[in-house]
């Protein structure tokens, strides 16, 4: 299964507004009143300032923790994606990252994808390579169901793989 790496972010809160219950309304709205506050407009300018910048990294924390990550070569130098067996949600963007042993490609088997699934498009060519540590190849998988993929040059060291896309 997908995992999915989150990372939390305190963000600061704005203690100069104090919210008053009405019971004078049928629809329980809510009052908003000024709380005397001894803040300066600088120290509200920063918490905003901090507010914008956690949340700014919030939003680009869960970005990234949507796409699964296949290291392509193990940690000892074997010829292996790592996972080489795992499972998506269709859409879900999955990373293939050079790790070790490379020149490595990603391409997936046309006899072994769904029906409909035009392999050229979601493949790197076979003569494409990720020549560095870190270099990424990233698709997205649409279509429900099962793919099979290999290294081109390590195909027939058996560097494959399988996603299930539910």
């Amino acid at each position: 299964m997908a995992s999915v790496t989150s990372s939390a972010v305190t963000i600061p809160s704005y203690t100069g507004l104090q919210a008053v219950a009405s019971t004078a309304s049928k629809a329980n709205s809510v009052k908003v009143a000024a709380a005397p506050s001894k803040l300066s407009m600088r120290a509200s300018l920063k918490d905003i300032a901090v507010t914008a910048v956690a949340i700014s990294a919030s939003a680009l924390l869960a970005s990234n923790a949507l796409a699964f990550e296949v290291l392509l070569g193990d940690d000892s130098g074997g010829l292996a994606f790592v996972p080489s067996s795992f499972s998506v949600a269709a859409g879900e963007t999955i990373e293939f990252k050079n790790n070790i042993g490379f020149p490595h490609n990603v391409v997936f088997d046309e006899d072994e994808i769904p029906s409909g699934v035009d392999a050229a498009k979601i493949s790197m060519e076979e003569d494409e390579y990720l020549n560095a540590s870190g270099e990424v190849y990233a698709v997205k998988l649409s279509e429900k169901g099962t793919y099979k993929f290999y290294c081109s040059p390590h195909k027939g060291a058996g560097m494959a793989g399988t996603v299930t896309v539910e």
